[in-house]
């Protein structure tokens, strides 16, 4: 916490200034594209506070930092969602998903968290299905496998029964989790039924999200420290 709490004051400003301002959906612009992308431009901020060196060595470091600015590019293109650009920032977001599924990699394998991952999203892709049409079909399919494998990877980096788990782990296995709570209010509200509260639902989580990925960054930091205390 003494180490990386005064690196995340900027983002917590931010995130505040967002919600203060509260700037309404109906009339996008480019300065509410601003506030509403400035709390993940301090979490660049944070991770690049980390020394270039230490994001160019550590390649899950880099690629949640790569994942953070697609997903930066998607907010910007929900703003306009209403004028047709809600497409743009489902892609954006989908290869977000793609790069910290790679910066959690591939081992553990943990197939039994692979499973009912599985089945949580099959039965959210299950619920809206009857909701959806046209492209959306297939391109809201794809979106939950790809957030479901991301949920997949981020768990099962976890593991509790083995007594591996570390603080960083748990922060990837949460703010993975409170993404998809993110994104599935979002589906609900666009293609179901109005969700009570949902702007705010969405953007608590996705910020809280983000920020806990972002920490989960720092893991190879404390290792080689560790290292080198040894």
């Amino acid at each position: 916490v003494k180490s990386e709490g005064p690196k995340l004051v900027p983002f917590f400003k931010a995130t505040c200034v967002y919600f203060v301002l509260w700037l309404p959906t109906s009339s996008p612009s480019w300065f509410s594209a601003l506030i509403k992308c400035l709390p993940i431009f301090c979490l660049w901020v944070f991770l690049l506070a980390h020394g270039i060196n230490f994001l160019v060595s550590h390649r899950s470091a880099s690629r949640i930092l790569a994942g953070l600015i697609f997903s930066a590019v998607g907010d910007a293109f929900l703003i306009w969602q209403e004028q047709g650009y809600f497409i743009h920032g489902l892609l954006m977001f989908a290869i977000t998903h793609i790069l910290y599924s790679s910066a959690f990699g591939m081992k553990p394998l943990d197939l039994k968290a692979g499973l009912l991952m599985g089945l949580v999203c099959s039965s959210c892709y299950a619920f809206l299905y009857s909701y959806l049409s046209g492209p959306f079909t297939y391109l809201v399919a794809v979106y939950i496998a790809l957030i479901g494998f991301m949920g997949w990877r981020a768990v099962a980096g976890m593991q509790l029964c083995n007594d591996l788990w570390t603080w960083t782990k748990l922060s990837a296995c949460i703010g993975a989790m409170l993404f998809m709570v993110s994104d599935l209010t979002i589906a609900l509200n666009e293609f179901c039924f109005p969700v009570p509260y949902s702007r705010f639902i969405i953007m608590a989580t996705y910020y809280a999200a983000q920020m806990l990925i972002a920490l989960s960054a720092v893991e190879s930091r404390d290792e080689e420290d560790f290292r080198k205390r040894s």
